[in-house]
């Protein structure tokens, strides 16, 4: 046979071409090698899609398995979970401290149990992302990229005095730091220029480009003067109250400075995650006038592109940065469709509900950080971004080309001969609405419950083999850890 799977009757979306085109699409030894018109009797397996569209598989390159739960599990229950939602490739969070592994030390000596704890567990292929946290862990950054393949970093900006979901005096202790070290901006400064040093290492030089920082923008000083202010205020503990008591422009401030240490280190690949307001995304636009040779990527999450302080269900709304008022997401929109926003991704946080809130349960200052969504990611931008005049092309770019261009996946992100027959199929004919009881995430709850959706996710395939079927998750886990780059 010439190839091991066909699937016939679809309309391919790929980032290239605005609108999808109908065509057979061939897939041998867990790649895509042809589209056109294709004989099925050349195929093991004939797959009709039914007319429906065959996207990419998603690359959500911003997740946090482990962050509140045992990571084997979170690999096994939030890859199902992300399958339900056409993600095929998922990049996790790592760090020391505080939740995840709730330890320190070298990532030499945990990140090989990082590895060994997802192993075998994830039903999509996964990557992940590494926070210097320690000043020995720039030290380290080179052997992350060549005995691990981890060519991404992070600096949460926010930890320097705020705890994960407040105020909080005890930064030491939250992320385990020696006496002598603390996590702030010359350790940032730091940071950028031990990856620039790497971007500048010869062993690198062929792929220098994939080697990038991101960022998460807030002020610690801003927000922990805000937040007295909004407790000592009175008035209900809502989401309003936590995006109020960490204000917009805390982001705006914080991608300020930020964009200005790339330029004084010199580091050029920098990505300014998960922008929630208008002062957000108008600093980002702002600094990239300013330092054109930093070349910036700028990310929005699908939650602050379709929740809001009003709409969102509940405290299980409660995010690092806040959802916004409504007129924060229509202006995230406004640059999405003006292209200034590099790709969109879930932030996908599985926080159990006896985890998630506190005493009293409807006060959003003793409720944790983050929820789940990945399984809505791209149900849901096609969904609101069609609506909006997205065309499938860019939506395609948004959650495949674009993230896996840039965090070295370039064996994925579209459908094309030589690329990995990552992709699913989305039946753009059948409205639903969201109950988090649906989901395979452990997480019971879900800020988007009783949204109506206009497409949903049917079968997403992983190297040319099922992983969801009509809906339903099937067979053992298949993921694989990805060393990044990919060829």
């Amino acid at each position: 046979m010439n190839y091991d799977l066909i699937v016939t009757n679809a309309r391919v979306v790929t980032p290239d071409a605005a609108e999808p085109r109908s065509t057979d699409v061939g897939i041998k030894d867990g790649k895509f090698t042809a589209l056109g018109t294709l004989d099925p009797a050349e195929a093991g397996t004939v797959l009709d899609a039914g007319g429906k569209l065959l996207y990419p598989g998603v690359v959500d390159v911003h997740q946090h398995w482990g962050i509140y739960n045992d990571l084997t599990d979170d690999a096994r229950t939030e890859s199902r979970a992300s399958a339900q939602g056409g993600v095929t490739t998922g990049i996790t969070y790592i760090r020391t401290g505080q939740y995840y592994l709730n330890r320190t030390g070298p990532y030499t000596e945990i990140f090989p149990d990082v590895l060994k704890a997802t192993e075998g567990h994830a039903y999509v292929d996964y990557a992940f992302h590494v926070a210097p946290i320690l000043r020995r862990h720039i030290d380290e950054i080179p052997t992350m990229i060549s005995e691990f393949g981890v060519p991404s970093f992070k600096i949460f900006m926010f930890y320097g005095t705020h705890g994960l979901h407040g105020r909080s005096n005890e930064q030491g202790s939250f992320l385990m730091l020696p006496e002598d070290e603390t996590y702030d901006y010359a350790h940032f400064e730091f940071v950028m220029r031990g990856i620039q040093a790497a971007r500048e290492d010869p062993r690198f030089a062929g792929f220098a480009d994939a080697i990038s920082l991101s960022l998460h923008c807030e002020t610690a000083e801003i927000m922990r003067a805000y937040t007295k202010i909004v407790e000592e205020a009175g008035g209900p503990r809502d989401l309003a109250a936590y995006s109020a008591s960490r204000p917009p422009h805390s982001e705006g401030l914080a991608i300020t400075i930020a964009s200005y240490l790339a330029h004084e280190t010199q580091l050029p690949n920098i990505n300014l995650l998960h922008l929630s307001s208008r002062k957000a995304i108008e600093a980002a636009m702002l600094m990239q006038t300013a330092f054109p040779h930093v070349n910036f990527r700028r990310e929005v999450t699908i939650g602050h592109l379709v929740a809001d302080i009003s709409t969102a269900s509940g405290l299980g709304g409660k995010v690092n940065p806040p959802l916004r008022p409504r007129e924060d997401v229509e202006a995230l929109w406004e640059h999405v469709l003006a292209g200034n926003f590099s790709w969109v991704t879930s932030d996908h946080a599985c926080c159990k509900d006896e985890q998630k809130f506190g005493d009293p349960r409807e006060d959003v200052f003793t409720a944790k950080s983050g929820f789940g969504g990945t399984e809505y990611l791209l149900p849901a931008l096609v969904s609101e971004g069609r609506r909006r005049g997205l065309s499938h092309g860019q939506i395609a770019a948004l959650t495949s080309w674009n993230p896996a261009q840039r965090f070295g996946l370039f064996s994925k992100g579209t459908v094309a001969a030589g690329y990995d027959a990552d992709f699913c199929l989305v039946d753009d004919g059948s409205s639903w609405v969201v109950r988090a009881a649906d989901s395979e995430s452990a997480q019971e709850y879900s800020p988007f419950e009783g949204f109506e959706l206009s497409v949903r996710v049917t079968d997403t395939y992983l190297r040319g083999d099922a992983v969801l079927r009509d809906g339903a998750v099937v067979g053992a886990p298949r993921g694989q850890y990805v060393r990044r780059p990919t060829g």
